[in-house]
């Protein structure tokens, strides 16, 4: 009898975490939270099972780490501080028009009030809207101006999915700097 050879892929523990990710990418962007199981990612990255919750804890956790890097906010915090409403202003805009063009942030948006998601996304907006645009603002009160401004962007994706698109138009930019005008000032 002769050893059977198998060819082994050598083990590399941040190309088989980078694969779960990947995987777990495109599969809740196209079949969304509910529907994707970790056998499903695992199988899609061609991992052990057993290896999504050791890199990543649970499915959950797993939501978690891909929204960490979808795209942020960051962009919008940068420049001159007297713009940031204008800017605001135009992003919110853009979102009455269109959802995110993220599938991760499409599938966030349609599972947000699913009880293994709810803290996932709970952290993702604290961590990538709240606190960076609470940090931009001059005290007084700069994280309660931050949690004012986050409730309209919020509204903004909460009217647009339960009504649908509109176009903005300039007036609507106009208005909605001036609310985030308020909103920011101290």
């Amino acid at each position: 009898m002769s050893p059977q050879v198998t060819e082994a892929r050598p083990r590399d523990r941040e190309a088989t975490r980078e694969r779960i990710l990947q995987a777990a990418r495109a599969l809740f962007g196209e079949q969304g939270y509910e529907q994707v199981t970790v056998r499903m990612i695992a199988a899609a990255a061609d991992a052990n099972i057993a290896l999504v919750g050791r890199y990543f804890g649970s499915k959950a956790g797993l939501f978690g780490a891909v929204l960490q890097g979808e795209p942020r906010f960051g962009a919008l915090y940068e420049g001159d501080a007297e713009d940031l409403p204008r800017r605001l202003a135009e992003y919110a805009a853009e979102r009455m028009h269109q959802p995110p063009d993220s599938p991760i942030l499409r599938t966030l948006e349609r599972s947000a009030m699913h009880p293994e998601v709810h803290a996932v996304a709970r952290e993702r907006l604290i961590t990538a809207v709240l606190e960076p645009l609470a940090a931009r603002l001059e005290e007084p009160d700069a994280h309660a101006r931050a949690r004012m401004a986050t409730a309209v962007l919020l509204g903004i994706g909460a009217t647009r999915r339960r009504l649908g698109p509109q176009q903005p138009t300039p007036q609507d930019v106009d208005r909605l700097t001036a609310v985030f005008k308020a909103c920011l000032a101290g």
